[in-house]
């Protein structure tokens, strides 16, 4: 393996990284963080909208999964049952 390839989570589908994409993936945690953190003071805000504001957070929540999965392009995995393997 290359010195500077990760190896991959111990979950199906995942593969090594290189230090780049898991920078890239490190930065975006970082700023979905301080957002999330900028959330919690809205959240002790009486007149915040909680249901709103837990609409927004949920869709932030996805929009950065969505954009760390773009980075490490997890694969599809066999299934054994349906592959036949």
């Amino acid at each position: 393996m290359d010195r500077d390839l990760h190896k991959p989570l111990p979950v199906a589908g995942y593969r090594p990284q290189n230090d780049g994409r898991v920078q890239l993936v490190n930065v975006s945690k970082d700023l979905e963080e301080r957002l999330l953190r900028f959330l919690d003071v809205l959240a002790g805000d009486p007149e915040v909208d909680k249901r709103w504001l837990a609409i927004g957070r949920t869709s932030i929540e996805q929009g950065f999964m969505a954009v760390n999965r773009a980075v490490f392009k997890p694969s599809r995995i066999k299934l054994p049952d349906v592959d036949g393997e």
